[in-house]
């Protein structure tokens, strides 16, 4: 894998190469043991020293599960609307498409299923490329993996500003991520690190994994992407603001065709395959993602309902940072009783009986209760669910009180008395116990 170069090696005399290339060389001496033998004892106790050094570093790295999209759906499995911090969707490796796994391997670590999570080549050609005044990476994937699982933490433990990116990270910290990487290869398989790594990492434009992205960029799924489309992907990782598919379209074509390249160089894909996705188009069939209620047309204030039934819930959380973050991060599928049939005709007849943008602002609402279940089926108001200061706009729920039971707001408007509209209701009872209605009393 490229990277960019860092601004010691643009200033830097052969001289200074040679010596970082020796203290790089003393310092990772675990990793490429046997590749520089000492030729004096003393040598010797250095390359111990370094190399009880590297073991003493710690190795332990939790793999919490990353933060992942909330979907809340209909009855009829529609979705209603999204929350996420991050908007991704985990995926097992075998509902990935083999031409992106094929891909991700060949352009950023195609010693991958060879190596113990360092690749001693790499480093040494990154060294040798340096010296020469070149540049080329030496992470793995499992390295690169082990950064992102970092950063993720930190994220979701609300620590990003603690996140190293880059040029500000120590020796002592990418020899950390090393010794880390190392341990992983030991904990997990080479097919659950490269999982992982696929449902991790940006892909940009705010697209976390490759089923996000996937979804983003073509309109399709992880485990349906062509070949162009998936050599496209694996060639945006690298630098997901250069090679971004919507704003800089031909770098991505010169990045997808470098991967296809290599693929084929790995006998990953034919002559045949390779020269018909160089010569495809990069057809985007670009799906930006919304979430929140704002975003959700079909019910936005029985969304927000659902969503405060979540945030005030205890059951969800100790404190409400702790509900938000189980909502907002926790992958959930909440699934509900709205009818989206019913709810079209109710929104139509709302809507119809009083126009969101009535002059006099008076509202209108409809919520329709299964009887004996309890179901919400519909929930509808003539009015737009925005925060924007326009006609017509508003955030409350005309159907909910202002507070829940325990005091919790519900966005509700408080409620209207019913007046006369239960009129019907009285004269309706009073006709089934077999009474008339010239009767007086």
């Amino acid at each position: 894998m490229k990277s960019t170069r860092n601004p010691v090696f643009d200033t830097a005399s052969t001289v200074g190469r040679l010596l970082l290339l020796i203290v790089v060389s003393v310092a990772c001496g675990a990793l490429v043991a046997g590749l520089f033998a000492p030729a004096t004892a003393l040598a010797a106790t250095v390359a111990n020293d370094s190399i009880n050094m590297f073991n003493d570093l710690p190795a332990g790295l939790d793999v919490n599960p990353p933060a992942q999209a909330t979907k809340v759906l209909a009855s009829d499995g529609s979705v209603i609307a999204r929350f996420y911090a991050e908007d991704r969707h985990n995926v097992s490796l075998a509902n990935m498409s083999p031409f992106i796994r094929n891909g991700i391997v060949a352009i950023e670590d195609a010693r991958f299923y060879q190596h113990g999570g360092i690749d001693p080549t790499g480093i040494l050609r990154a060294i040798v490329a340096t010296v020469q005044g070149g540049r080329e990476g030496a992470s793995t994937i499992t390295q690169q993996y082990v950064n992102n699982v970092i950063i993720e933490n930190l994220v979701t433990a609300g620590k990003t500003d603690q996140a190293k990116l880059g040029a500000q990270k120590t020796v002592g910290d990418k020899l950390k991520e090393m010794r880390m990487a190392i341990a992983m290869e030991k904990k997990y398989s080479k097919d659950q690190i490269l999982q992982g790594y696929l449902n991790l990492i940006y892909f940009g434009n705010g697209a976390y994994g490759i089923e996000a992205a996937a979804k983003l960029y073509f309109n399709t799924t992880a485990k349906n992407l062509t070949l162009p489309q998936a050599a496209a992907l694996a060639g945006v990782v690298n630098s997901p603001s250069v090679y971004d598919p919507v704003a800089h379209p031909d770098n991505v074509v010169t990045r997808r065709n470098e991967v296809l390249g290599k693929m084929l160089a790995q006998k990953k894909i034919t002559q045949k395959q390779h020269d018909a996705a160089v010569k495809a188009p990069l057809t985007l069939h670009v799906n930006k993602p919304s979430q929140g209620c704002v975003a959700a047309a079909m019910a936005p204030y029985f969304c927000d309902y659902v969503q405060q039934l979540v945030l005030n819930n205890p059951a969800y959380g100790a404190t409400p940072e702790d509900r938000a973050k189980f909502l907002f991060q926790g992958g959930l599928t909440i699934k509900t009783t709205l009818d989206p049939k019913l709810q079209k005709v109710a929104q139509t007849r709302v809507d119809n009986t009083m126009s969101p943008t009535d002059p006099l602002q008076r509202g209108a609402d409809v919520v329709s209760v299964q009887p004996g279940t309890g179901k919400v089926l519909t929930m509808a108001q003539n009015t737009v669910y925005n925060p924007a200061t326009k006609p017509g706009n508003y955030m409350g729920n005309f159907s909910l009180p202002l507070r829940d039971a325990n005091g919790q707001p519900l966005h509700g408007s408080g409620g209207f008395q019913i007046g006369s509209t239960f009129k019907p209701f009285v004269f309706a009872e009073w006709l089934n116990s077999g009474h008339s209605m010239m009767t007086m009393i």
